[in-house]
């Protein structure tokens, strides 16, 4: 069972994380000032720390400083924040990704899952990563030369394109909003058209769905965003 620390100073939003955290069958602990939670994430085993960024005692960013000096492990900033410089700083200073409040559960829960996954495949390797290439059921792609292959036939994609396909097919059966889709492969560049989204799956399903009217392999949950299924 997977460790999650939340360090969060707002008892209802950490519940709420917790209680939703719970239902996907994570193990979860609560600590409510920077301190507490900074030695915790030294002193225990955790998977991955949900950090708040503003906190009594101890900041998120101190926190994050500390931890990454001593652990790797994966950690999700958590804050009303949503400036591009305090973001940048909390990846300067080693958090992996980046939630702004307020946020759905689901998205949370997602994003926590994402992160769990790629830490895992980082650890344990494999041939996969040592070519440099990602297989997805009828879907290769090589990172190193940027070419994409459905059934053994290449296809072509754009930049951003090609950079959303990746993030879904690293990532099968997670479900990413089309808010979380925008800020991670347009970040800095976007203008807030979250229309953008839905026009790229559109284009990428013209190139690996028999039906792209019926896709089988991104499809889209309804009231949450999309999903690579192999």
């Amino acid at each position: 069972m997977k460790r999650i620390l939340i360090v969060e100073d707002d008892i209802s939003i950490a519940e709420i994380e917790r209680d939703f955290l719970l239902i996907e069958g994570f193990d979860v602990t609560i600590a409510t000032d920077g301190a507490e939670g900074c030695k915790k994430a030294l002193n225990e085993q955790y998977d991955l720390i949900l950090l708040d960024l503003m906190l009594p005692r101890m900041s998120g960013y101190e926190i994050c400083k500390t931890i990454r000096n001593e652990k790797d492990i994966p950690i999700l900033m958590v804050t009303a924040k949503g400036e591009e410089i305090d973001k940048i700083r909390g990846f300067g200073l080693g958090a992996d990704d980046y939630i702004t409040k307020p946020f759905s559960p689901t998205e949370l829960v997602a994003r926590v899952k994402a992160n769990l996954a790629q830490y895992e495949r980082l650890k344990t390797g494999g041939e996969a990563k040592t070519k440099n290439e990602i297989h997805a059921g009828p879907i290769t792609a090589n990172l190193a030369t940027h070419r994409v292959f459905f059934n053994g036939k290449e296809i072509f994609l754009k930049n951003r394109e090609y950079e959303l396909l990746i993030l879904l097919i690293s990532n099968p059966d997670i479900v990413f909003s089309k808010e979380h889709i925008y800020e991670q492969i347009w970040g800095m560049d976007a203008f807030g058209d979250l229309k953008t989204v839905a026009v790229h799956i559109s284009r990428i399903r013209e190139n690996i769905e028999k039906d792209p009217q019926n896709p089988k392999h991104i499809e889209t949950v309804w009231g949450a965003g999309y999903r690579f299924k192999i």
